[in-house]
């Protein structure tokens, strides 16, 4: 009988669905805003948008290590929680790119600390045999707060005749509703003591523990990285709505119709790769990103747009709550909080390069060449990937 997923991975599943909704109602509005409201271009919106997430993945190794050295994890996520909930105000009082971009910066590192020990955390909680379905439910949880963000977005721009600063106001209280809920109702586990080698003690980043978090941990962390470089921000699916006649205030049904495709298929696929070789899904997952991609290129109207966006939902769920599990699986136990951050550091580096690539190309070249692009480097992926988990067996 296959075990329960646990409380706390339900509570922060509803912690992150806050936070994303929150997060999303800005998100979701910020590209047009930037580019309509304030006249930014494309090049800058793949520059504020590659910065603030790669900061955030970068983030998470310093926070994920230090959580290994304290052997506690909940007190950091909290924090970065409250850092990005009292960080909101700034994107509804901002007057120009610049401000936009330092919020961004804030916000994202906020994301950077609550990242790797919350993952970290899930993975001490659960058992090893329901992993993949407790980081798909977490992430489907999360989704769901990613699509209803936006749809509340929109009712309130429809409501409050595009009143961007509004809606960013609005914003400010599921996040705070998020840090408290984090704060408060999550508990984590006594820290289990054992016999910990000198490479593997906790909270030591060195060489020699870069090399005891194993092959199997790398191999999985390469595979993400060169992922990731076909996978530049969802801004520019806004982007790319807007481009194909999407009103302002319908611009978030973008990020609505991804994620609810997202959120709908994170949890199976996490219970199916409690029980399927992850190289099957991530293939497929692969494959489902160049046929968006070449979607997205080819696009001259909202059909289109809505099958590109449905497509890139799929891959989402089909890659990133498996990466997740592969990672919660070859991380020795007392530096897992390091591998998850040093995982999401090669992530990092990787959305910043694509989405500084995507922008560029945008701006100098097209929309159908940002696209086009992407898959051809998605397609080249699917080869390193699968050289990159060779050494696994699942």
């Amino acid at each position: 009988m296959r075990p329960e997923i646990p409380r706390g991975v339900w509570v922060l599943g509803f912690v992150s669905l806050l936070m994303d909704v929150s997060s999303e109602m800005i998100h979701a509005l910020l590209p047009v805003y930037l580019t309509v409201g304030l006249g930014a271009g494309a090049l800058a919106v793949g520059l504020i948008e590659g910065v603030a997430e790669a900061t955030a993945l970068i983030v998470k190794v310093f926070s994920g290590t230090l959580s290994d050295r304290l052997g506690h994890r909940k007190w950091i996520a909290a924090a970065g929680y409250g850092m990005a909930a009292f960080t909101k105000p700034l994107f509804a009082l901002a007057t120009g790119p610049g401000l936009v971009f330092a919020a961004r910066f804030i916000d994202r590192i906020g994301k950077g600390i609550r990242g790797a020990p919350r993952d970290a955390l899930i993975a001490d909680i659960t058992p090893p045999a329901i992993r993949g379905a407790a980081f798909g439910l977490r992430q489907s949880l999360d989704t769901i707060g990613a699509f209803a963000g936006p749809l509340l977005a929109i009712a309130l721009m429809l409501a409050w005749n595009d009143d961007f600063r509004a809606v960013f106001w609005v914003a400010v209280v599921p996040a705070m509703l998020s840090f408290g809920l984090a704060a408060f109702a999550v508990h984590e586990p006594e820290k289990v003591p054992g016999n910990v080698t000198p490479e593997k003690a906790p909270g030591t980043f060195s060489s020699r523990t870069l090399s005891a978090l194993g092959s199997a941990f790398w191999g999985v962390t390469i595979a993400a990285a060169v992922l990731t470089l076909a996978r530049f921000s969802e801004a520019f699916l806004i982007l790319r709505g807007q481009d194909l006649g999407l009103g302002a205030a319908f611009a978030p049904l973008v990020l609505v119709g991804m994620n609810v495709v997202y959120a709908g298929v994170s949890y199976p696929v996490g219970r199916l790769a409690d029980r399927t070789p992850a190289i099957a899904l991530l293939m497929a997952g692969i494959a489902t990103l160049v046929a968006a991609d070449v979607v997205l290129a080819l696009a001259s109207g909202l059909a289109a747009l809505a099958a590109g966006v449905v497509l890139w939902g799929l891959h989402m769920g089909l890659t990133q709550g498996v990466f997740a599990k592969l990672v919660a699986d070859a991380a020795p136990r007392e530096l897992r909080g390091t591998a998850f951050g040093v995982f999401n550091l090669a992530s990092g580096g990787a959305m910043l390069v694509s989405s500084a690539l995507a922008g560029a190309l945008w701006q100098f070249a097209g929309p159908a060449w940002t696209f086009g692009v992407g898959a051809a480097i998605a397609a080249a992926s699917a080869l390193l990937t699968r050289s990159a988990l060779s050494r696994r067996t699942t």
